[in-house]
């Protein structure tokens, strides 16, 4: 995954924390809606989920949903949601759910979307993984 650009809807599923996006890319079944679900649970608000659209503005990445599932979210084998959502959002962080973190300390990542380069990072096996976005999201990271 290097490089997304604004030509369609892209298949994710983002949140918003403190007017700030997470972008959840992976194939389908990954956990996206899950991890979005988990998030939502602890306070973050839905921007889109199955589709997002992305675009440029002002140096930013802003993510949107599509007019016909906005305020909607998958929950498998529970049927469609509703949620309260936002929109135009700008995106600051990327995680990766087709790509399994093994590092404890992980070197940083990036990816290049709408011709922005992002932070990303690999999923992570553990009950810890959606508060830790949640808490990263908030608050951010410590830097070495």
């Amino acid at each position: 995954m290097g490089h997304l650009d604004a030509s369609k809807p892209v298949h994710a599923t983002c949140i918003a924390v403190d007017g700030k996006a997470l972008l959840i890319l992976g194939q389908s079944g990954a956990g996206k809606s899950a991890l979005g679900l988990s998030l939502m649970a602890m306070g973050a608000t839905l921007v889109a989920d199955d589709r997002v659209i992305l675009t440029a503005h002002e140096g930013a990445v802003l993510a949107s949903c599509p007019v016909p599932i906005r305020g909607l979210i998958e929950a498998r084998g529970v049927g469609l949601l509703r949620a309260p959502h936002v929109q135009g959002v700008p995106v600051t962080l990327v995680v990766d759910m087709d790509k399994l973190e093994v590092e404890r300390l992980p070197q940083r990542h990036r990816i290049t979307v709408v011709d922005q380069s992002l932070p990303l990072l690999r999923r992570v096996d553990g009950l810890h993984f959606a508060s830790a976005l949640f808490q990263l999201m908030r608050y951010g990271r410590s830097e070495p």
